[in-house]
């Protein structure tokens, strides 16, 4: 795939048994966690089951997965939400400019960094019909304190959050929560200590309030 700026984003679209390129199909958007980890030709049972249920699947590797070497991957250091956000965006146009994906019905999920690009896709446009954010990360802020690689952020973000709070702020989907429209299915695991629950129930309390679509598991 060749993304807004030429660069090429390795995907693999899965698609169902009897696929007819004549036909219309929903499209499913999965973004791995990470952003330091990559799919590849490998077995998926929720891809699968996906697909076993009549949907295409798009998963993709933008930039900050790993694979394509160093700069590939680092390339979103201090900048999350920006050029792998539009990675994942100019794939999705790619596969529906193909003309058999019913563009009313697409949507995205993904967990932990996946969670967070889920939360802040959601946060940027309304393109997806619904979403679902899996053991997802909202606040970079209070991930610092609660989870179990908190002390990992300064290294990807240059400081810790008390020397740049706007920065830290600017790189939270839960910065932009109240722009979200599409339909939002939150799940996740009660004792995670990597991705602490606390970063689901940020996101469910601030929809819930606003009154918007959305339902925690």
């Amino acid at each position: 795939i060749r993304s807004f700026d030429g660069t090429t984003i390795q995907g693999w679209l899965l698609k169902p048994l009897g696929f007819s390129a004549l036909r219309k199909y929903p499209l499913v958007l999965e973004i791995h966690g990470g952003p330091r980890a990559q799919y590849g030709w490998a077995f998926f049972h929720e891809f699968q089951l996906l697909a076993a249920q009549g949907y295409v699947v798009l998963y993709t590797n933008p930039r900050g997965s790993q694979g394509n070497g160093e700069k590939f991957a680092s390339a979103i250091v201090n900048d999350w939400g920006n050029i792998d956000y539009r990675d994942l965006m100019s794939a999705v146009e790619h596969v529906e400019a193909t003309g058999f994906i019913d563009i009313k019905r697409v949507g995205v999920c993904g967990g932990s960094y996946g969670g967070y690009m889920t939360n802040w896709i959601v946060g940027h446009t309304d393109h997806f019909r619904a979403a679902i954010t899996m053991r997802c990360v909202s606040n970079l802020t209070s991930m610092f304190g609660t989870s179990d690689m908190g002390y990992d952020e300064p290294q990807e973000f240059r400081t810790p959050p008390w020397d740049d709070w706007v920065n830290y702020q600017r790189m939270s989907p839960i910065t932009y929560v109240a722009n979200v429209r599409t339909p939002l299915l939150i799940t996740h695991g009660e004792a995670d200590l990597r991705c602490p629950i606390e970063q689901a129930e940020q996101m469910y309390t601030a929809l819930k309030f606003m009154k918007r679509d959305v339902e925690m598991l």
